[in-house]
């Protein structure tokens, strides 16, 4: 018998879909070269010559410290109105005293004329020269704001030495950087006193707070992995800190070693010094012969920030003996805090300047810094939008550092109250300060939304809350 076969069904052809550009995404990818802008658009450095401008040396000597300096640099440029905007912060509000290197200021307004405008308007002025307007008066700290709002000199085993992570420690070497960011989480330790903020100390001298580390280390084989930073690891002199580093190397259990150094972008003249290089150089060989991971990671948060001498300074260490340069960049309003500004640094960083994107971190809850913090929910949303235009291996993580938890990817959230703005985390570890605390892991730690970004109920809740 013949078997027939069922009839051939015609499946209509599809609608021609509408004829699509690059510009109908919601981001368009366009390659831009890096650019040195020209620093003597500043009528402070109309002389200053290339030779100058790449001098390690002269970078610092020429720091802006005070409103005098500023107002050196830019001339008339700007009006006195941003001076006494300027100083309204500086007596009252900073967290951190005023110290900025001539390369970041150079990339504040960088292809347009310098205006007062066109200056309080720059991502970088932002978070690098605060001034009173710029923070919020209903809210300018949420009520669980903190000075050491991560516990670190809580979690000290050592002075300097904070041990968060069951395999990893953080160590301070000292309480200086090139440049004091705004919003910078170690506020209550680094850089000088402020009317708002008398800071802590060290007080050890080097010697004898680098030995406790190591005596730490030695002591310890579960931790694996040290972050190196400060303060900011270019303000040691280069010989104690490769001291440092060997004495780290010929601990057996250190696999991971990682410098914290916002100087490879805010002054890449430094990584670039002949003596820095060579001596890197030598730790980066013996990182390599003992098998352990050499890296740097450094603090871009926007990508007017990158240049070609930043690239150099990346590529330089790359070449002799880093094994990766990473980002560890803070989401903020006003700074980066759209899908727009991430992608675009994030393809600056991996594509140009030779830089892994690697984690945004929130803002941290410290006093004076609601204007900068964004809501979890739109860390999510940010998380979801910049999916799928960057390579897997260069996409980074937004990350919420919950005080007493850790880092947590934004969408780890166990539960998320939108209407108050809090969030609850868990985690599974101890920190040091944990060991005899059997309920630590069964917890749920809080978080908090910036006030004025709740819907109305919730922002009468917290005045109701900050009231009684």
């Amino acid at each position: 018998m013949t078997q027939t076969r069922p009839p051939v069904q015609t499946i209509p052809a599809p609608e021609p879909a509408p004829a699509t550009t690059l510009s109908s995404q919601p981001y368009e990818y366009r390659r831009t070269p890096l650019v040195e802008p020209d620093w003597t658009r500043f009528p402070g450095w109309r002389t200053v010559t290339r030779d100058q401008w790449e001098s390690a040396q002269w970078q610092r000597v020429n720091c802006v410290r005070n409103i005098k300096q500023l107002r050196a640099v830019l001339g008339d440029t700007v009006d006195e109105s941003l001076y006494t905007d300027l100083d309204a912060d500086q007596r009252a509000l900073a967290t951190m005293s005023m110290l900025v290197t001539p390369q970041m200021i150079n990339t504040m307004v960088p292809f347009a004329p310098v205006t007062t405008e066109a200056l309080l308007a720059d991502p970088i002025r932002r978070y690098m020269i605060p001034v009173a307007s710029d923070r919020r008066t209903d809210w300018p700290s949420h009520p669980y704001a903190a000075r050491d709002s991560l516990h670190e000199h809580d979690m000290w085993v050592a002075e300097g030495l904070t041990h968060r992570y069951p395999t990893k420690v953080l160590a301070e070497l000292l309480s200086t950087c090139p440049q004091y960011c705004g919003h910078c989480t170690r506020m209550d330790l680094v850089g000088n006193s402020t009317p708002a903020v008398d800071k802590l100390k060290l007080t050890l001298k080097p010697v004898d707070r680098y030995d406790a580390h190591i005596s730490y280390l030695r002591g310890h084989p579960g931790v694996r992995d040290v972050v190196v930073s400060g303060g900011d690891v270019a303000n040691v002199p280069w010989r104690n800190l490769e001291a440092y580093l060997m004495r780290l190397l010929e601990i057996e259990t250190i696999r991971d070693i990682r410098l914290a150094t916002k100087a490879l972008m805010g002054l890449p003249q430094h990584w670039l010094q002949p003596d820095v290089v060579e001596g890197l150089e030598r730790v980066g060989r013996t990182a390599a012969r003992r098998g352990v991971n050499l890296a740097i990671h450094t603090h871009v948060n926007h990508t007017q920030s990158l240049t070609p001498l930043v690239a150099k300074a990346a590529q330089t260490a790359l070449d002799v003996g880093v094994r990766d340069v990473r980002n560890q960049g803070v989401l903020m309003r006003g700074v980066n805090a759209t899908n727009t500004d991430l992608l675009d640094l994030c393809f600056a960083l991996q594509g140009e300047a030779g830089i892994l994107p690697y984690y945004f971190y929130m803002c941290d809850m410290i006093p004076n810094a609601e204007h900068w913090r964004v809501p979890v929910w739109r860390a999510q949303q940010l998380q979801h939008d910049i999916m799928g235009y960057l390579p897997g291996y260069a996409t980074p993580r937004i990350v919420c550092d919950v005080p007493f938890v850790g880092k947590r990817w934004v969408h780890m959230v166990t539960e998320y109250d939108r209407e108050r703005g809090i969030s609850y985390w868990t985690k599974n570890y101890r920190t040091s300060i944990e060991s005899a605390d059997l309920a630590a892991l069964s917890k749920r730690y809080a978080y908090y939304d910036p006030i004025d970004t709740l819907p109305e109920v919730g922002q009468r809740w917290w005045q109701a809350h900050r009231d009684a």
